[in-house]
C-alpha cells in the first residue's frame, strides 16, 4: 500500500535507495556526498532530540535558513514525530518573522547563522510560546541528546495530520498560513511524472525550502531516488552547474530568462561575422524546434543546418549549464514562450507546470516528450481541473490544502462544499487537455523570481503620504517591483520640494522594513491622476489594473528598459 505520510515516504525512499548519494552538500573542501544511510541516521537522531526537548504532536517548529542540508534533515525530523514545520525566508524582516512565529505559536525555532539568530532574539520578548532558538551549530548536540532519549516514542501519525504551514502573502493584510497535511505533501511528491526523474539523476536545488515549490522539488526527487545537490547561495548556481553537472534543474523563470538574455547579449557584443553566425544559429534552432513539435523530427537541409548550429553555438551554451542537463522545470511564475523555444532549440526542454501553495505546488505539468509551449500542461495523476462559468480555474485533488490556519472565513471562500479549490486564476483548456493561464483574478503579484507580493500593501503605504494621490505597483512576471505614482500637485507645490526627490524619500521609507524582493526598485511620476472617465478606476475608486497597464504601457516598459540581466 502506498505510504500516505511523509515519514512513510522517507522510509520507503531509504529502503529502496540506489547506490548513489542522497545529497551533495557544498563545503569549503568541495561537494561532500551524503549517503541515504547517513541522512536517515541524522533524521532519527534529530527527531529523538526534538522529543527530548519536549516537542510533541501538533507543535509548530520554525526553520529560518537558506537551502541547506540541515533544513532538509530538520524538515524530515519534525514531521516524523507529528510536529509541524514552519519555514521562514532568510530575507524576511524581524517584524515578518514575529508575525508568523506568533500566529503559529511556534515552540522552537532553528536558525542558520548569527545574523538569523540575532533577528529572532530581537523579537523573542513578544513571543511567549517560543521556548528556544537553536542555531544550526547546536544540531550535533541535539542529535547527541537524541541518542540518549531513544526510549521516547512519538505518537501515531495519520495522513490527515497537519505536516507544514506555509505562509503566503495575502492581497491585503498579513500573510495566511496554508495548512498542508501529510496526504497533501505525499500526493504532490508522488504524482510528478516519471518522465521528469530518471534513475541516476542529479537534481540541483537552490529554491527556498520555505516555498512549496522548493519542497515539492526536493521531495519528488528523493521519492524517485535522485541525488539532490543543495546550493545555499544563489550567486553560486553558475559555478554549481559546471561542477555538479545536474541532469534536472527546477528553477524559476528568472534563471532561464538570464541564460537566454546573456546568450543574446554575447551574440550582439561579438559583432561582425560572429554576430551573424549567432543570429543565424538562433534562427535555425527556432525553426528546428517548431519542426520537432509539429512533425516530430527535423529532416533535410534544416537537419544539416541544425547540426552546424549545434557545433557553433548550442553546445557551448549547454556546457555552461553543466553539459548533462536533460530537462529543466519552470514554476512559481509564467515563463515567456520565446525563452522556452530557445531552450528547446538547445536540446534542453524547459517544461512548465502549475500549482499553488494551496495545492502543494502540484496541479498540472508538461512532460519532456509531450508538451505544448504556452501551456502549463495536463493535470497530474489524480487531479481534476475544470473552469467555472467566469473562466476561473478550479482544482480538486488530494494535494489541495486543508485550509488557512485560524481563518475559517478565508478557507470557506477558497474551497467549495464539494472540495474544489478556487484558484483565482483564469484559464483555458484545449481539446488535448492542456491548460493555459490567461489572466489572474487575484491582484497578487508573482515576480519572475517566483515571489508572491501583495501590491495593495505597498500602494497603501505610499498613499499614506500627503503628497501622493494614487499609486499602482507593477511587478507581475517582472524581475523586480516598480510603481506608478500620481501626486497631489497643491501639496507638492506648498512644500517647495523637488517632486522626484520627495517621492524617492517616500519610496526609501516604504522599502525600509521590507524584504529586498518586495522593495520598490524604480518609480515614475505620472502627469495625471487615474481617472474614472478613462475607465482606470471603478465608481468606488478601486484600481482597474489592466486598463492602467494598457494606458501607461510605455511608462512601464521604460521602468524595465535599463534592466541589467
Amino acid at each position: 500500500m502506498e505510504s500516505r505520510t511523509t515519514p512513510g515516504l522517507w522510509s520507503d525512499a531509504v529502503r529502496d535507495s540506489p547506490d548513489q548519494p542522497a545529497y551533495l552538500e557544498e563545503t569549503a573542501e568541495g561537494w561532500r556526498p551524503v549517503s541515504w544511510e547517513e541522512a536517515a541516521e541524522r533524521v532519527e537522531g534529530l527527531a529523538q532530540g526534538l522529543l527530548a526537548r519536549g516537542v510533541r504532536h501538533g507543535d509548530c517548529v520554525a526553520i529560518l535558513s537558506r537551502t541547506r542540508l540541515e533544513w532538509i534533515l530538520l524538515d524530515r525530523a519534525v514531521m516524523s514525530i507529528g510536529a509541524v514545520v514552519v519555514g521562514l525566508y532568510p530575507t524576511s524582516t524581524a517584524s515578518e518573522c514575529e508575525y508568523i512565529l506568533g500566529h503559529c505559536e511556534a515552540v522552537l525555532a532553528f536558525t542558520e547563522d548569527e545574523e538569523q539568530t540575532r533577528k529572532l532574539v530581537s523579537i523573542r520578548g513578544s513571543l511567549p510560546t517560543l521556548r528556544e532558538i537553536i542555531p544550526f551549530d547546536w544540531l550535533e548536540k541535539l542529535e547527541s541528546d537524541g541518542r540518549l532519549a531513544r526510549h521516547l516514542r512519538p505518537g501515531p501519525i495519520e495522513e490527515d495530520d497537519l505536516a507544514t504551514l506555509i505562509y503566503t502573502s495575502g492581497t491585503t493584510g498579513p500573510p495566511k498560513g496554508c495548512m498542508l497535511t501529510h496526504r497533501n505533501l505525499v500526493t504532490a511528491a508522488t504524482r510528478v511524472r516519471n518522465a521528469i526523474h530518471h534513475p541516476g539523476d542529479v537534481v540541483l536545488l537552490f529554491l527556498p525550502l520555505a516555498h512549496s515549490y522548493g519542497r515539492l522539488a526536493h521531495q519528488s526527487a528523493s521519492h524517485r531516488g535522485a541525488t539532490v545537490a543543495l546550493v545555499a547561495d544563489v550567486a553560486r548556481v553558475p559555478e554549481a552547474l559546471a561542477t555538479v553537472q545536474p541532469t534536472v534543474l527546477p528553477a524559476v523563470p528568472r534563471v532561464y530568462e538570464k541564460v537566454h538574455a546573456n546568450t543574446l547579449g554575447e551574440i550582439e557584443r561579438a559583432g561582425g561575422v560572429r554576430r551573424r553566425i549567432g543570429l543565424w544559429a538562433l534562427g535555425v534552432g527556432g525553426r528546428a524546434s517548431r519542426a520537432r513539435r509539429e512533425r516530430g523530427s527535423v529532416t533535410g537541409l534544416l537537419a544539416l543546418q541544425q547540426r552546424l548550429a549545434e557545433r557553433l553555438v548550442f553546445a557551448k551554451v549547454r556546457e555552461r549549464l553543466g553539459g548533462r542537463l536533460r530537462v529543466a522545470v519552470s514554476g512559481a511564475a509564467p515563463l515567456s514562450p520565446d525563452v522556452m523555444e530557445f531552450f528547446h532549440a538547445l536540446g534542453v526542454p524547459v517544461i512548465e507546470g502549475y500549482g499553488l501553495t494551496e495545492t502543494a505546488s502540484s496541479a498540472t505539468v508538461n512532460e519532456p516528450e509531450d508538451f505544448r509551449i504556452g501551456t502549463v500542461g495536463r493535470p497530474v495523476e489524480g487531479a481534476e481541473v475544470r473552469l467555472a462559468d467566469d473562466g476561473e480555474i478550479l482544482i480538486r485533488s488530494d494535494s489541495v490544502f486543508a485550509g488557512y490556519y485560524k481563518e475559517p472565513e478565508a478557507t470557506a471562500a477558497a474551497l467549495t462544499d464539494d472540495g474544489w479549490l478556487r484558484t483565482g486564476d483564469v484559464g483555458e483548456l484545449n481539446d488535448e487537455g492542456f491548460l493555459r493561464i490567461t489572466d489572474r483574478k487575484k491582484d497578487l503579484i508573482i515576480t519572475a523570481g517566483g515571489k508572491n507580493i501583495a501590491p495593495q500593501n505597498l500602494e497603501n503605504a505610499l498613499k499614506t503620504s500627503r503628497f501622493v494621490s494614487q499609486a499602482l505597483v507593477v511587478g507581475d512576471r517582472r524581475p523586480y517591483v516598480t510603481a506608478l505614482v500620481t501626486l497631489d500637485e497643491a501639496e507638492v507645490a506648498s512644500s517647495g520640494r523637488d517632486p522626484q526627490e520627495l517621492v524617492q524619500e517616500l519610496v526609501d521609507d516604504v522599502n525600509r522594513d521590507r524584504a529586498r524582493v518586495e522593495q520598490i526598485k524604480r518609480f515614475v511620476i505620472l502627469p495625471r491622476d487615474f481617472s474614472q472617465d478613462e475607465g482606470e478606476v471603478t465608481p468606488t475608486l478601486k484600481l482597474r489594473r489592466r486598463v492602467i497597464h494598457e494606458h501607461f504601457a510605455d511608462e512601464i516598459e521604460q521602468l524595465y528598459a535599463e534592466d541589467s540581466v
